[in-house]
């Protein structure tokens, strides 16, 4: 550390910070952080613990998620060590992913998880045009958190987050 350079106090502001360049390796345009998949940060001195909720169980993007946050979290001042790891005893649902990250799903062409209408049906907004005369094509999608949907206004395919709640 150089003299006249002070230390910068590490905090969870600061991890939050860089956990937001963290991005899900298959949806490449959203956090880990808007995904909701940040279960917690506990900062003690040089060390730093972040508690994550996979998506799905057998997600096989965890490992690089994890090493792909410590790469994150290894650029901040002051920290000496990382401790990355899954919560299983916390389930993960669609209702977790912020506002930022559901419009950031939409702009990589992914439709959020739907809203249940009052009638008790799911409606998915097509991401290209919006239109909400959509039919789903195949429920099994590239991954096992999203499903294929058509678009009757535009005429496109897409995928969709598919929903998970804790009350299914």
């Amino acid at each position: 550390m150089e003299a006249n350079k002070p230390q910068e106090i590490l905090s969870k502001e600061t991890v939050l910070k860089a956990l937001y360049s963290v991005v899900d390796p298959e949806i490449p345009s959203v956090s880990i952080v808007d995904l909701g998949m940040l279960h917690d940060i506990t900062v003690s001195g040089t060390r730093v613990e972040v508690s994550l909720i996979p998506t799905f169980l057998g997600c096989p993007a965890l490992d690089i998620i994890k090493g792909n946050t410590v790469k994150a979290l290894e650029g901040i001042d002051g920290l000496e060590e990382i401790d990355v790891n899954f919560v299983y005893s916390q389930i993960w649902t669609t209702d977790r992913i912020s506002e930022t990250g559901r419009m950031r799903l939409k702009e990589f062409g992914i439709a959020p998880p739907p809203r249940q209408l009052e009638e008790g049906g799911w409606e998915v907004d097509c991401p290209f045009c919006g239109s909400p005369y959509t039919t789903l094509d195949n429920i099994f999608g590239p991954t096992a958190c999203r499903s294929i949907l058509y678009c009757r206004s535009c005429k496109n395919p897409f995928e969709a987050m598919k929903p998970v709640s804790t009350l299914m």
